[in-house]
């Protein structure tokens, strides 16, 4: 079997808006220059969602440094920041517009965590598998882990946990797992993202 060669990207930046949609913009086309077209939209969704909780939430500042990872039949995304807080995947009020983010990360991805850095921050990471190679090997039904460095912190995987079914071969979006349930558009602007770009 050949597999691909490994490729990796990396952007340093202040997690402000028009920086968000710019990174979300560099991340994508990226992702083209690889080939990897089927992978631009959940990968865009995510680093979005992690980058805006950055800004949100990321406290002395708002530095922070994307990666984008190719790695045999998988793209790891991750988002350092300098905050040791560690998220947590809230449960939000159906009316409210915040608190979304994790989860959707989670029901985009094969699997996602955070790791404590030693130098006081943080890495969020989340995982695609590549379409069209061999299957990556399952995660753990019950949890994903990160083995590198430190101990391993446990998250469960909403994804799993929740639907009970084997991992698609491309990330699904379930309305389910984020307490969103959509109400026609008839009269109505369609929904845009709050992040320039």
């Amino acid at each position: 079997m050949i597999s691909r060669p490994n490729k990796h990207c990396t952007v340093e930046l202040q997690a402000l808006p028009p920086r968000i949609g710019q990174v979300r913009r560099i991340v994508s086309a990226q992702l083209r220059y690889w080939h990897l077209d089927p992978l631009i939209d959940p990968a865009a969704l995510g680093v979005t969602e992690l980058l805006t909780n950055v800004h949100q939430h990321a406290e002395p500042d708002k530095r922070c440094t994307v990666e984008i990872d190719l790695v045999l039949d998988q793209l790891t995304v991750s988002v350092r920041d300098h905050d040791p807080r560690l998220p947590r995947v809230g449960s939000a009020d159906p009316a409210s517009t915040h608190g979304r983010g994790l989860a959707l990360v989670a029901a985009v991805s094969a699997s996602w965590g955070v790791q404590e850095r030693h130098d006081g921050g943080k890495v969020v990471w989340f995982t695609l598998p590549v379409p069209g190679t061999a299957a990556v090997p399952p995660v753990r039904a019950d949890s994903a882990a990160i083995a590198i460095g430190e101990p391993a912190l446990v998250i469960p995987s909403l994804q799993e946990t929740a639907l009970q079914e084997p991992v698609l071969p491309e990330p699904a979006f379930d309305e389910s797992l984020v307490a969103v349930h959509p109400t026609p558009l008839r009269g109505r602007a369609p929904v845009r993202s709050a992040v320039p770009g």
